[in-house]
């Protein structure tokens, strides 16, 4: 046979070899099996899904159970991120790091204590007549609503009448809240527990967020630094913006109630400031209150007036204090921002209802910056030798 002849029948076999050689099964295509089908792919994502909810049950089931622990120190963690600014730069001027704690904690104990004195004198002393000019208003306005050209049943408006009435002379609202909590052991132990976390925050919030990102390393332990920075940035952000917008209601409403002569319009201007850190909501709630007492103290012309100047001031806040004084801090959807406030209420009741908001705005601005650029080398630096 010649060489030819050997070599064309060797490649011949070769090629026939090569065909019946099976293709091995694709990197990461799973084995055929009872769950590599569509609704096994399904079964298996539903497992996941059932236990992450089940996680998260227990973890929100357990932090309801301690709510003498957990609302302290997040109302800690938020009002550190409010003033860390202050004791930044008390630091940056030259005062020692115990000195600039101390001093910024002197100042917000003193703000709140200013608050607390002024709802008591302004509104606590006053509340039962401010609930009673309240519940008339809405009796004069359910006179006015009969006679509009569609119909309202009696049970539709007594039912309203009656939620009104409930939530006005509820334990929840007025003196009965403040001063039942004030004499409770855990109102005042929460409120020691707060004080005691509020001053290590202030003091060793860096050293504290650098130990829990020791076991991290690389990418990870950058990433760490980019949620704690953007945490802090939008709670304190959200505290000091909520802040201003509510003092610039409470002063602009004030002045119209004024204006138009509606008596107790310091309180009323108190429970605005109060109604504004709750979205959404609390601002409408606190105008409606106001045009309930406008109503029975001096006419349904001038409640409707007190409805305008409401609605003039909820309209300025939307479209140019959020912006400029809030900017992305608030960067939720108003259908979030509902969910939150109704989970919160639901969960903690008012204080839920206050700290969902900023919480859940948080957490939002953490996912975004997940994946996003490392903080800059020398803001970086700058926050390690601040934990040393």
């Amino acid at each position: 046979m010649s060489p030819l002849s050997r070599r064309s029948r060797d490649t011949a076999r070769v090629a026939d070899a090569v065909e019946h050689v099976e293709e091995p099964e694709p990197a990461g295509r799973a084995a055929p099996g009872l769950w590599s089908d569509g609704f096994g792919r399904v079964g298996t994502r539903s497992l996941q899904v059932l236990a992450v909810t089940a996680v998260l049950a227990v973890l929100v089931f357990v932090l309801t159970r301690l709510t003498l622990v957990v609302i302290p120190v997040l109302i800690a963690l938020v009002l550190s991120a409010a003033i860390s600014p202050l004791v930044s730069f008390l630091r940056r001027k030259g005062l020692p790091s115990l000195l600039a704690t101390w001093i910024a904690l002197v100042a917000i104990i003193a703000v709140l204590g200013g608050v607390v004195w002024l709802v008591t004198l302004a509104v606590v002393d006053q509340w039962d007549e401010l609930r009673d000019q309240a519940l008339e208003g809405f009796a004069e306005l359910q006179e006015y609503v009969q006679g509009l050209p569609f119909e309202i049943t009696q049970e539709q408006i007594d039912s309203a009448q009656e939620s009104v009435a409930g939530l006005l002379q509820s334990s929840a609202v007025g003196s009965g809240a403040i001063a039942g909590a004030s004499q409770t052991v855990d109102f005042i132990a929460g409120f020691f527990i707060m004080i005691v976390v509020l001053f290590f925050f202030l003091k060793d919030g860096p050293k504290l967020w650098e130990f829990l990102l020791r076991p991290f390393e690389g990418h990870r332990y950058r990433r760490g630094q980019r949620v704690g920075d953007a945490t802090v940035r939008t709670l304190g952000g959200y505290v000091r913006g909520t802040a201003i917008i509510a003092a610039v209601d409470a002063v602009a409403i004030g002045i119209g109630l004024a204006i138009v002569g509606v008596p107790l319009a310091i309180p009323l201007s108190v429970v605005v400031f109060l109604g504004a850190f709750v979205p959404l909501v609390g601002a409408t709630i606190a105008g409606i209150f106001a045009a309930l007492v406008a109503l029975v103290a001096v006419g349904p012309v001038e409640a409707l007036v007190v409805v305008a100047i409401v609605v003039g001031v909820n309209q300025l806040e939307g479209d140019l204090l959020q912006p400029i004084v809030m900017g992305r801090t608030l960067s939720l959807h108003p259908l979030v921002i509902l969910v939150a406030l109704t989970a919160g209420t639901v969960l903690a009741g008012l204080t839920g209802a206050v700290l969902a908001v900023p919480v859940t705005a948080s957490i939002w601005r953490a996912i975004q910056v997940w994946d996003g650029p490392d903080l800059p080398a020398r803001f970086a630096r700058k926050k390690r030798e601040e934990s040393v």
